[in-house]
């Protein structure tokens, strides 16, 4: 899915680029209409920083196009990538709703444009229609099942199994087959914990393996099987 806004934005443009957005899809036309006159586009050149972790936490931004990363930074400067968002995608609710800084970095990985919600939009959304908050609930709850699911995998799984789980993952975000958002090995060793030279070797095997087959950045899962029993999924 692809949200796009015109260079002139209008309200009625940003109601239509709402409604194919999850969060916001079941609203009615007034609802969006509604949302529409408060949301704001922001556009964020590549590499540039969206927010910093320990920010006040004012709004929330739904990515509309482009890629960002939600990254831990550690003092040796080291990233640890905790997910990676596209179109459609929302994040920065967590600190509107409990009142706590920002968790986390979160970077442009490409030229990128979001729309803006500020706290007391948001939260005005919130009271007048709730079918918003049942939406985010339900975004909420995918990603705490994801953390709990690659906290798992750190703990119990070598790095072979951290790259298949991963692999498996980033396919059913689109078809189960293609990765349709292009990975280098440095972006997928910073979502496991691992080195590139580790993963460009165990990607290599997966290769020779036929387990996937590897195209410039586009990579595709040929066998499921093979790859979920490396991580562990067994049913």
């Amino acid at each position: 899915m692809t949200a796009f806004l015109p260079a002139k934005a209008t309200p009625m443009s940003v109601a239509k680029t709402l409604q194919a957005i999850p969060l916001f899809s079941q609203l009615a036309d007034d609802e969006l209409a509604r949302l529409a006159q408060v949301a704001r586009e922001r556009k964020y050149p590549k590499s540039s920083m969206i927010l910093f972790e320990d920010d006040p936490g004012d709004a929330l931004y739904v990515v509309l196009s482009g890629r960002v990363k939600v990254v831990l930074v550690g003092e040796d400067g080291r990233e640890v990538i905790l997910s990676i968002l596209s179109d459609g995608d929302f994040f920065g609710e967590m600190s509107l709703i409990d009142d706590e800084p920002r968790s986390a970095h979160v970077i442009a990985m490409e030229s990128s444009r979001l729309l803006v919600l500020r706290r007391h939009d948001f939260q005005m959304c919130l009271e007048e229609t709730p079918r918003i908050a049942v939406s985010l609930l339900k975004g909420l709850t995918k990603r705490l099942r994801m953390a709990d699911s690659k906290i798992g995998g750190l703990v119990l799984l070598d790095v072979a199994g951290r790259i298949a789980r991963v692999l498996l993952e980033l396919a059913d975000d689109h078809d189960g087959v293609m990765i349709a958002r292009k990975m280098t090995h440095n972006m997928i060793a910073q979502m496991i914990g691992s080195s590139r030279e580790t993963v460009s070797r165990t990607m290599r095997t997966l290769v020779e393996q036929r387990v996937v087959s590897v195209s410039g950045k586009n990579i595709t899962v040929l066998d499921r099987k093979a790859l979920k029993a490396a991580a562990g999924l067994f049913r």
